[in-house]
């Protein structure tokens, strides 16, 4: 299957732009802006993604938002920060402002067109962009109509990529709620601490239809799978897939697992140290993905690289990091 994003697949391609236009709140569209004023003429795109995005309760949730730039030197004074970001994108911020009387809150997160677009695609082996950006998201600004090629393109080759490696974990015939779900569940597990086991079939099961039609989009009429027609709804399809390929598919998810909880720890750590009140949004983070609440000491937050190493080591006894 080819999921270049040079031979992009023109009618998924459509449905992805489409999709992107998908109406937003006056609050999340408010954050957006606000966003992009921060960084002026840096940002090259702001995507919205994420539980609120899909739930639409912004005012009792956390925005999940990835600001796209086109260079970390222009967005920083900092230069700590703009090398954090190259090292290991994407520096992750959290903000929240005053919006008709109410507190809303966000966790966006920094990167380049480069990065964004390289880790959308199949030379990215970890999950966290291309799991993330195979599922519906909006697009709440965009610099021109070039930039939204680009990134529209991104986010096929994510679709692209997820499918791709999801395949191996599945019997040779199968739907694409089978699928979804199954690749969903399994980038899951290459977080810091998984999601509940329902969790994957229950987002696509909100959203089926759309799951449905991007996999037919994607797979039918490629080389190596066969749609089943008939009588049988939903859709099937057969897969050619080599007894080598699924045992090296498989092999490569049980390394996402390792690869991925490391890269989660490592970003939440780069976080205590890339903003202010980063310790605080560090504790929080473990605390709701794991239940395991530390507080943090005044000599902490002054010096998180010192004195970090005891609180860690606590979260990691206490289970924080299974």
């Amino acid at each position: 299957m080819s999921t270049d994003p040079a031979a992009i697949n023109p009618r998924l391609a459509e449905i992805i732009d489409a999709e992107l236009n998908t109406p937003i709140s006056i609050a999340s569209m408010a954050m957006s802006d606000t966003l992009r004023a921060r960084y002026g003429d840096s940002v090259l795109g702001i995507i919205y993604y994420g539980s609120c995005f899909r739930t639409g309760t912004e005012r009792d949730g956390i925005l999940d938002i990835f600001v796209i730039v086109d260079q970390y030197r222009a967005v920083y004074s900092n230069r700590i920060l703009a090398v954090a970001n190259q090292v290991l994108p994407p520096n992750v911020f959290y903000y929240e402002m005053d919006f008709e009387g109410h507190t809303l809150r966000t966790k966006y997160a920094v990167i380049t067109l480069k990065q964004f677009i390289q880790r959308t695609s199949k030379r990215c082996f970890h999950t966290f962009y291309w799991a993330r950006f195979a599922q519906p998201c909006a697009l709440t600004y965009v610099r021109d109509p070039s930039t939204r090629r680009e990134i529209v393109d991104a986010l096929v080759g994510a679709i692209g990529t997820f499918v791709n490696s999801v395949l191996p974990l599945l019997a040779a015939r199968f739907d694409a709620q089978t699928l979804w779900t199954t690749g969903l569940s399994a980038s899951y597990q290459t977080e810091l601490r998984p999601e509940p086991g329902g969790a994957s079939a229950g987002l696509v099961q909100k959203n089926l239809e759309r799951y449905r039609t991007v996999t037919d989009s994607l797979l039918e009429g490629e080389q190596g799978f066969l749609k089943l027609f008939g009588k049988a709804e939903p859709s099937q399809y057969l897969a050619s897939i080599s007894v080598s390929r699924r045992c090296f598919g498989r092999l490569a998810w049980r390394l996402r697992r390792v690869q991925g909880k490391l890269i989660n720890l490592l970003r939440i750590m780069k976080a205590a140290f890339t903003f202010d009140g980063g310790v605080d949004y560090v504790l929080w983070k473990i605390e709701r993905h794991s239940g395991v609440k530390v507080e943090a000491t005044p000599l902490l937050r002054r010096h998180p690289l010192l004195t970090c190493w005891p609180t860690v080591w606590r979260l990691y006894r206490a289970g924080a990091f299974r």
